[in-house]
């Protein structure tokens, strides 16, 4: 054969085997009920097409391309990838354990360049476990150390990947009075060491003295005020008010996480634009900072206007945040409301909505198909899709299940494998 022919040959074959494998990897999903969480709202009847990791095409009878995977959704609810929470999943595995939690710095001392990030492991068990629930983002939270001010942490996808971080840096401070006595014992004192913290993170690194920070620290904490989010663990109303005064002299994006008595100033949160990460749950006056603790809190405060995201399940207990944000909807909250608490409100809030949130064409494809209504605790994950890639719906807990479910009630339960 020429040269000619065998590179004609050889060109077509790839050709062939290019167009064989284009939607080598795509799914259609058929008549499904979608939460886009944009403005179109819900859509009914709808085929939404998967291809590489992106949402290729949504709408209504969309032509099927041969020899991919179809689902017919039979109108069953089809919303984003649910979040995670702000947690410690791939980065905990048992809190007892030493050796297997990353999640804070027992120092004393004030280092806000603690930053959780590099200790994330995508095989931790949690991660499968969090994702077959429906969760696809979570974000990674510097726990309570010996310090208020805890550390940086960031959104990471539940993808399984090593680099799966999205975002910038967040950082995390502890206030109130379970955290007063990192701080001599006084809220006051809590303000007096964040005020020179905070003051001494705009002097230059070569600056010495006897400060409450590390060079490091500085730089960690001025990059944080001027670029990143502040999380600020508070409850009573009166600290989240010191909070918001102190964040808009300080020029901080800052977020309530807590925020138990936070429809009491309600509208202080809305004319300042924080958002709140909040328990639906927590209606019991567990500590004098939550004395005010009630069941429609997320409700008021989104009357009011405040961005409510949903929170506070633990990172063993990621599967409990559709359950929350169900008992907000049960609560008064507006059930596209309760939805979006747990989808683009942290989304949105985090920096992360151009790759999570919503359903858009274009856009990354991270989905779930539900057996029910999504904020109905019954109601089962049926198909997970993350990163365009149909999830496998194996956890460390299916596995168990599988190896130990008896099948032949007959058997004693040490013969059934």
């Amino acid at each position: 054969m020429s040269p000619f022919k065998t590179t004609l040959a050889a060109v077509l074959t790839l050709s062939a085997l290019a167009a064989t494998n284009t939607y080598a990897d795509a799914i259609m999903i058929r008549n499904a009920t979608v939460y886009t969480m944009t403005d179109d709202g819900v859509l009914e009847n709808t085929d939404l097409f998967v291809s590489g990791n992106e949402i290729r095409k949504i709408g209504r009878n969309l032509d099927v391309p041969a020899d991919i995977r179809v689902f017919d959704a039979g109108g069953r609810p089809l919303t984003p990838g649910l979040w995670g929470g702000a947690g410690a999943v791939g980065i905990v595995e048992v809190s007892a354990v030493e050796e297997s939690s990353d999640a804070s710095d027992a120092t004393l001392e004030m280092r806000p360049e603690f930053d959780v990030t590099p200790a994330y492991n995508p095989n931790s068990s949690l991660v499968p476990v969090a994702r077959t629930e429906g969760h696809t983002f979570t974000l990674l939270g510097a726990g309570g150390g010996g310090s208020i001010i805890n550390g940086q942490g960031r959104v990471v996808a539940l993808d399984g990947g090593y680099s799966s971080f999205h975002g910038g840096r967040v950082l995390f401070i502890s206030l109130g009075g379970h955290a007063a006595e990192k701080a001599g014992g006084s809220r006051a004192g809590q303000w007096m060491q964040l005020n020179q913290a905070f003051a001494e993170s705009g002097l230059k690194a070569s600056d010495d003295g006897d400060g409450v920070l590390t060079r490091a620290g500085r730089t960690a904490l001025a990059s944080s005020v001027k670029n990143g989010i502040v999380v600020f663990g508070v409850n009573r109303a009166s600290d989240i008010l010191q909070t918001l005064a102190f964040a808009e002299h300080h020029g901080i994006t800052a977020v309530i996480d807590g925020g138990a008595e936070a429809w009491m100033v309600a509208d202080e949160l809305a004319a300042a634009g924080v958002p709140v990460m909040l328990d639906p749950l927590q209606n019991l006056p567990s500590s004098f900072d939550a004395m005010g603790s009630r069941l429609d809190n997320a409700a008021l405060l989104h009357e009011a206007g405040v961005t409510v995201i949903v929170d506070g399940a633990g990172s063993h207990n990621a599967r409990k945040l559709r359950q929350m944000a169900g008992n907000a909807a049960a609560n008064g909250l507006d059930h596209e409301a309760a939805v979006a608490a747990i989808t683009v409100n942290p989304a949105r809030v985090f920096g992360v909505d151009d790759a999570f949130g919503t359903i858009e064409e274009g856009k990354r494809a991270d989905l779930v198909l539900w057996t029910g209504d999504p904020l109905e605790v019954t109601t089962v994950a049926e198909r997970v899709i993350v990163n365009g890639k149909l999830d496998s719906m194996k956890s460390r807990q299916t596995e168990l299940r599988d190896r130990y479910l008896v099948e032949d009630p007959t058997m004693p339960r040490a013969y059934i494998r």
